[in-house]
């Protein structure tokens, strides 16, 4: 199928989720008031003194490094999940089978567009009112704001890949509920999206530093903020390339096991 038709994908999602513009409020507001919650945390942690720093940070970088390792970095993957599970209990991911495309590819064309439209309606507005209340820090310098682009692309890759290897794992255990609860678990503890890793006890940072996970929030925040030299930069971004790559593989080899062992319940 050419590239077209997938673009025609992620159109077509963005303008979906246009049509349902009451959830599109109360998503924003709830993920408000959780990013709120958050400050609110990290606020208590500093204490009265807006000076005050905890490990080389003040308060204004944490609360920046809350709105990137959250809402900008950590999109909704759940509904990916989802998809990707209720395609293969009611047997519409047969559909997919019988068309020109690669369902993999469709999924990614399609949640590009949900990314897209997250980012536009609900993350940009959410940075906005933060930054007006609270005030936001820039890029610690030039390059680490450029390569926080690069380590967000391989964030959003990195998770996009994640959520499709656990939706895949429906086809054999028929259900996503808890392969979502599991995924969502481990991410909050180990992706560094609500506590850094440099608060973490070293054992489990020296973990979680070297898994997967801990390209979605953390390394992208961090080089945001300087954290990183500039050759670890380069380092971890090409020890995340490589992570990818393994997941990819897993994700091609995972896709042509489930071609083979499509179950259609009820019929």
């Amino acid at each position: 199928m050419r590239a077209a038709a997938y673009t025609n994908f992620t159109v077509n999602a963005f303008q979906t989720r246009l049509a349902y513009r009451n959830a599109v409020w109360a998503g924003a507001f709830g993920d408000l008031v959780f990013m709120f919650a958050r400050i609110a945390i990290w606020a208590s942690v500093y204490g009265a003194a807006s000076s005050a720093t905890v490990d080389g940070l003040r308060l204004p970088d944490m609360i920046t490094y809350a709105l990137l390792a959250g809402p900008v970095l950590y999109w909704d993957f759940s509904r990916l999940v989802n998809e990707v599970g209720t395609a293969v209990q009611t047997g519409d991911v047969a559909v997919f089978l019988l068309k020109p495309l690669h369902y993999p590819a469709y999924l990614l064309a399609s949640h590009f567009g949900h990314f897209l439209f997250e980012l536009l309606l609900i993350v940009l507005p959410i940075a906005i009112i933060v930054g007006l209340t609270y005030g936001l820090v820039p890029p610690a310098s030039l390059f680490d704001g450029l390569a926080f682009l690069a380590f967000w692309a391989l964030s959003f890759a990195m998770l996009f890949t994640l959520a499709t290897l656990a939706g895949l794992l429906a086809f054999w255990l028929m259900t996503v509920f808890a392969l979502e609860w599991f995924l969502m678990s481990i991410m909050t503890l180990l992706s560094g999206g609500l506590v850094p890793l440099w608060f973490m006890p070293g054992w489990l940072a020296a973990i979680a530093g070297h898994l997967p996970f801990a390209w979605v929030s953390y390394y992208p925040a961090a080089v945001y903020l300087g954290k990183l030299d500039p050759g670890q930069t380069r380092l971890y971004f090409a020890i995340g390339l490589g992570w990818l790559l393994v997941l990819l593989a897993g994700l091609a080899w995972l896709w042509a096991a489930a071609r083979h062992r499509l179950v259609v319940q009820g019929g």
